[in-house]
């Protein structure tokens, strides 16, 4: 049997990072196997959904590198899919359920319900509906009332999770549940099982916050005369104190560590591993994870955020990059610093490639780049290491090099060396004591890239007078 799974998001805001691991760990499994990911989009919350949500969301996705087999924007087999499309379906099969007995009319009233439920609280009891119109046959002339189907009131419904193992439970603690509401509407539980029944859906992935409601949708499968299919219910992510993440912890959705410059290759990376291992290994290719990754593989406890795991390896994979690959990663978060990039030729990769090896993220990056893209006027000098590293004869030296860098019509780094290299044979220094004065003068700061990667990124207009402006400050 062809494996198919799927991912099913509410577009009721950005996509939370743990929604982003579930939709992996979905597209893991399918591309290993050979088989379908469908993206549905889950808009029954008419006040709460938002196109721009999905579009988002869809945005998200993309950006991590996931591409799925059927959704929305791509269409396939078993559309619509998005369930605000697909009510008339719905309400057929519950008018089914209903004429084969197997859901019923309830026409309880809120008030009634909450004395209910208020009365089983006062006795320590657990809320649920006490099944009042279960055996009534109330036909459709009844008054205001939803549908329920019929749950059973003995016995255990076990799940086999892949993930989290055995789990039991007495049917005689579930519901009746609701699955049209008196005005019409759909409930989740419902339309989440018509829906994957009528994809195809044999594999359900998803967040252990479902485990739940996962019985009740198990005896929906039964009452439709479908196949029950596998689950695997992936624990929570944890912030780093222990309790489930959330934005006290810092940043939730995955559009926010991308505006952060986190490259999607690490998240990826990041995202899979929580949880789940292979060996020692921490840097994973997509390809990687499609063959080793196993959802039977992933532990069953919580696993914790980890900020400093998740930049290291985004750290590891900007290193990787290839210097063009860089800067195309690199352009928006300069642009966004206000940074003007255009006609800098073969500055740009020098000013990107500086910071290589120096950045966990490309917000980092761009920032620490500002000295190479402002004006002289505009260096924030730091007064310490001017102090320190502008002695009279660090400005001899720098009012040197400058006169010799200005004659050097060949701007590449074999040539700057020897002119460095010269210059300092015939003082009798050593680099220390010109790297350190030359690092000050070219970015106000003491601490900076290599020399040489200042000298390239700055070119020799920018380099010769800033070499001069930090001479005239030594003292």
């Amino acid at each position: 049997m062809t494996l198919r799974v799927r991912f099913a998001p509410s577009p009721t805001g950005h996509l939370h990072i743990g929604g982003a691991r579930t939709a992996l760990s979905n597209y893991l499994e399918a591309r290993r196997e050979g088989g379908a990911f469908v993206l549905r989009i889950e808009d029954t919350d008419p006040e709460r959904s938002k196109k721009e949500h999905e579009e988002q969301i869809l945005r998200d996705l993309a950006w991590l590198g996931l591409r799925w087999t059927e959704g929305p924007d791509v269409g396939g087999p078993f559309g619509p899919y998005r369930q605000s499309e697909r009510y008339d379906r719905y309400r057929a099969v519950a008018m089914d359920l209903l004429a084969r007995g197997l859901a019923y009319r309830c026409n309880a009233t809120p008030e009634e319900l909450d004395q209910m439920r208020a009365e089983q609280s006062a006795k320590g009891e657990d809320p649920r509906y006490d099944r009042r119109n279960r055996d009534k046959d109330l036909g459709p002339d009844c008054g205001p009332h939803a549908i329920r189907v019929k749950m059973p009131i003995e016995g255990l419904t076990v799940i086999d999770d892949l993930i989290k193992g055995r789990i039991e439970i007495r049917n005689e603690l579930l519901d009746d549940l609701v699955i049209l509401r008196t005005d019409g509407t759909p409930t989740y539980n419902f339309v989440v099982v018509v829906d994957d029944h009528d994809m195809g859906i044999n594999l359900v992935a998803r967040g252990d916050d479902h485990i739940n409601n996962t019985p009740k949708q198990i005896h929906i499968y039964h009452a439709l005369g479908a196949e029950v299919p596998r689950f695997a219910h992936l624990p929570m992510i944890l912030g780093p104190d222990g309790s489930r993440l959330s934005k006290r912890h810092g940043h939730t959705s995955l559009g926010q560590y991308r505006d952060m410059g986190i490259v999607p290759e690490a998240m990826l990376n990041y995202l899979a591993r929580l949880g789940w291992s292979h060996g020692d290994q921490e840097v994973f290719t997509e390809a990687e994870l499609i063959e080793h990754f196993r959802l039977s593989d992933v532990g069953s406890s919580g696993a914790r955020w980890d900020m400093d795991k998740l930049e290291w390896l985004n750290q590891t994979w900007i290193q990787s990059f290839a210097s063009a690959e860089l800067v195309e990663r690199a352009l928006p978060f300069l642009e966004a610093e206000g940074y003007v990039t255009a006609g800098l030729g073969a500055r740009l990769p020098a000013i990107i490639g500086a910071f290589q090896k120096r950045s966990r993220t490309l917000v980092e990056l761009a920032k620490q780049a500002r000295f190479f893209f402002i004006d002289d006027a505009e260096l924030s000098w730091d007064e310490a290491a001017v102090a320190k590293h502008l002695k009279p004869e660090a400005g001899a030296l720098l009012s040197a090099l400058a006169d010799r860098l200005e004659a050097e019509p060949t701007w590449e780094e074999p040539a700057l060396t020897a002119v460095v290299d010269a210059l300092l044979a015939e003082r009798g220094a050593k680099m220390g004591k010109l790297a350190q004065p030359v690092r000050v003068a070219l970015t106000g700061q003491g601490v900076g890239p290599g020399v040489y990667e200042m000298l390239l990124g700055l070119g020799k207009e920018i380099s010769v007078r800033r070499l001069r402006a930090g001479a005239a400050r030594a003292t």
